[in-house]
């Protein structure tokens, strides 16, 4: 059994993933558009409403390291919201910590900024610019 955080961006799905490869080194392995799609016998089938624009994002997803993150554009109303979720990056060291906690914070809100705790050499929480919550943390060994 598995379990996969499945993200609407609300129509910025595409500019959420070219944000992801640069910030944290995410591999996109499957981006399909609604235009690909195979037509469908009556409107809105197989979709909760109208069908939203034909160059959005229908399915896609991403690695993380070992972790896949699917993502789509969703409905396209333009208000994701994030609110009871983050996902928590694990990353090898302080340093890189430190430039991935500033990547994913470019834009966005810091919350926690990063810092030594009982738990971690370095931990920190922040809403990316697209209001994805982050855990970024070292973990003990």
């Amino acid at each position: 059994m598995n379990v996969q955080p499945y993200l609407s961006f609300e129509g910025r799905c595409e500019e959420a993933l070219d944000f992801y490869k640069k910030a944290i080194g995410a591999q996109v392995e499957v981006m399909m558009r609604f235009k690909e799609a195979p037509p469908m016998d009556s409107p809105g089938e197989g979709c909760a409403g109208p069908m939203p624009d034909a160059n959005k994002i229908m399915h896609s997803s991403f690695k993380v390291g070992d972790a896949v993150i699917m993502a789509t554009d969703g409905m396209a109303s333009g208000k994701a919201d994030f609110k009871g979720i983050s996902l928590a990056l694990s990353v090898k060291d302080d340093a890189d910590a430190q430039q991935k906690f500033k990547a994913l914070s470019e834009g966005g809100t810091v919350l926690q900024p990063l810092m030594k705790t009982f738990f971690s050499s370095s931990f920190g929480m922040l809403a990316d610019k697209f209001g994805v919550g982050w855990m970024v943390v070292v973990p003990q060994h």
